[in-house]
């Protein structure tokens, strides 16, 4: 008899215990520091604090990265209620870089546990509790407002919801840098360019060379700035921008063989007259169609 009620009353303990369980369970992510961000993969290195709390006691987490991986994990806190760690991770997130090299970036670390669906375990961000250093300095770009938030990741093969965290960091390039990095250079090579309708008729040669000069710089730089970011399948805004570059040198190749025929046909009061149309216009249009571009594209 005796045996028959301490079972009933482990069963009824055991039973207890396991109602204990909080299903909530939340989480924030304190930010130490960020490192090796590789554009052309979307990886990066993280390095932070993940506390888990409970307002009972936590269900058992096995949790894992559904982003990447974690390097070094040290539990730092294991209580029922609450637990900390101190985590070294790789993680790599999408990247669009449609508006290089003015483009935005987002960072996320996402968690998941590994075996309970989200009738079993729920987390929930906690905000207050959630930061970024504010010694972390990420070289190249501007960190924005982070954001935590609780989604749910349905798998149609198993039929089955599990919940995630996920700490997002935005990171932006430094306008300054991209400007100066990327389109003084270009900037240079089409003043240089239209300069040459400065040139009188009679140095038309001189015109072409100087134009044809600018089409092979611009195309050289062209690769040069490609060779920074992956291959893509889509157009980048610097794409774009040269694209309308190689667009205006041609027109203005062909607009100096075209005068060089006349000149050749003898044509000299028509000669003038063009030159004299585009001898200035064309610091005027060139300028016009480039700030179309940042307006319509960017």
């Amino acid at each position: 008899m005796k045996k028959k009620i301490i079972l009933l009353l482990l069963f009824v303990l055991s039973f207890n215990i396991t109602y204990a369980f909080d299903k909530n369970v939340y989480t924030s992510i304190y930010l130490l520091n960020l490192g090796k961000f590789d554009i052309s993969t979307g990886s990066f290195t993280a390095d932070f604090y993940l506390n888990f709390e409970c307002e009972n006691q936590c269900p058992q987490i096995d949790f894992e990265f559904m982003n990447g991986r974690a390097t070094s994990l040290e539990k730092l806190v294991d209580t029922p209620k609450f637990k900390s760690y101190r985590i070294q991770a790789n993680l790599v997130s999408p990247i669009d870089l449609k508006k290089f090299p003015f483009d935005n970036q987002t960072l996320k670390i996402i968690i998941e546990d590994k075996s309970k669906a989200i009738d079993e375990l729920v987390f929930v961000a906690r905000n207050e509790d959630s930061n970024i250093d504010p010694s972390i300095v990420f070289i190249g770009w501007e960190m924005g407002q982070w954001k935590a938030y609780s989604t749910e990741h349905y798998y149609d093969v198993y039929d089955e919801t599990y919940s995630q965290y996920v700490f997002e960091i935005p990171i932006y390039r430094i306008t300054i840098n991209a400007v100066f990095k990327t389109f003084l250079p270009i900037i240079f090579i089409i003043l240089i360019m239209l300069s040459s309708f400065v040139l009188d008729p009679d140095k038309i040669t001189t015109r072409l060379g100087m134009v044809g000069s600018a089409l092979v710089a611009s195309v050289m730089y062209h690769v040069s700035i490609s060779n920074q970011i992956p291959p893509v399948s889509y157009l980048t805004f610097v794409d774009k921008f040269m694209i309308l570059t190689y667009f205006i040198t041609l027109l203005s190749f062909g607009f100096n063989v075209f005068l060089l025929e006349l000149n050749e046909e003898k044509k000299k009061k028509l000669v003038n007259k063009l030159h004299r149309y585009t001898e200035f216009t064309m610091f005027i249009v060139v300028p016009i169609l480039y700030v179309l571009l940042f307006l319509l594209f960017l």
